[in-house]
């Protein structure tokens, strides 16, 4: 394919892909992407010096930088 062609998203088939978000993975259109964003529940977040842990609780994903004044 070439560099500027575009690819159908695979939720909705009416909206585009951009080339660049393709290639990283993506087959969703922007804005089906949101929503599928803002269906997720929780976040997977990284400890110092540990592994990675889900979050559903955005309070305590706040406490993981007590330093941190905003």
């Amino acid at each position: 394919m070439h560099e500027d062609s575009r690819y159908l998203c695979t939720k909705c088939y009416g909206g585009t892909v951009p080339v660049a978000r393709w290639q990283l993975g993506y087959t969703t259109c922007l804005p089906c992407g949101d929503i599928q964003a803002h269906k997720r529940k929780f976040t997977v977040a990284p400890l110092n010096k540990s592994n990675y842990m889900l979050f559903t609780d955005p309070t305590m994903l706040k406490q993981l930088n007590p330093k941190r004044t905003t």
